[in-house]
């Protein structure tokens, strides 16, 4: 069954370690994440900082990676191409062995916040193996598992996911809106009050599981 898995990994046992030493409030998001197949991983990754230069001088010198490149500068967000080359174990564990997906990483402070999805229970499992025969700190923070639900991947329940995809059909979240809430409520069938709930639930569930992770504030 599909799986779920959000935990933490202190920023000392993972790439980029040195540059979030340098700059504790720089933000690092990764958007996507490759293995290179020669124990190497490829993120392409954004960087969110007041002093973009320092950040890049220190990237520069950053013995965990390489081949830093910069894609582009979003007024104040940067967007890199790198090869992350030392403290990447247990990513490449997750990429290779355990066929797995990182969903989310997130990088602030002293700790990297992952959410990543595996084909099977007992695949997470291999990795949990990983962490703890190489000393590797992986705190695990939900296990959640779809149950052939796709709700289920975004921490929603399967209502709450159908109100957010009837919603969005209908057109209640077009500017001016399309539907009404009470009619909403009614081709959904129920009541007012009870899909303005479902509506805020989800909202909140939401952008939580898929924003929020590891942001200030993040209280999960």
């Amino acid at each position: 069954m599909v799986t779920i898995v959000r935990g933490s990994i202190p920023a000392t046992e993972f790439a980029l370690s040195h540059t979030l030493e340098r700059h504790p409030d720089a933000e690092f998001e990764v958007e996507r994440i490759a293995d290179s197949g020669n124990g190497q991983v490829m993120p392409i990754l954004w960087v969110r900082s007041d002093d973009a230069d320092a950040i890049e001088a220190t990237l520069d010198e950053n013995p965990t990676v390489s081949d830093v490149t910069l894609i582009g500068d979003f007024d104040g967000e940067c967007l890199y191409w790198m090869q992350w080359v030392s403290h990447v174990q247990l990513v490449i564990q997750m990429l290779t062995n355990s066929k797995a997906t990182i969903l989310t990483a997130f990088g602030s402070g002293d700790s990297w916040q992952l959410r990543v999805m595996y084909p099977t229970r007992e695949l997470f499992a291999e990795t949990h193996e990983f962490a703890a025969d190489h000393d590797i700190p992986f705190e695990i923070e939900f296990i959640r598992e779809m149950e052939g639900e796709p709700a289920g991947r975004y921490g929603l329940t399967v209502e709450q996911h159908e109100a957010l995809v009837a919603a969005a059909r209908a057109g209640y979240f077009e500017v001016p809106r399309e539907t009404t809430l009470e009619e909403l409520a009614e081709s959904v069938g129920v009541s007012h009050q009870a899909l303005s709930e479902r509506l805020r639930r989800a909202t909140g569930a939401l952008v939580e599981d898929t924003l929020l992770i590891g942001r200030p504030g993040d209280g999960d």
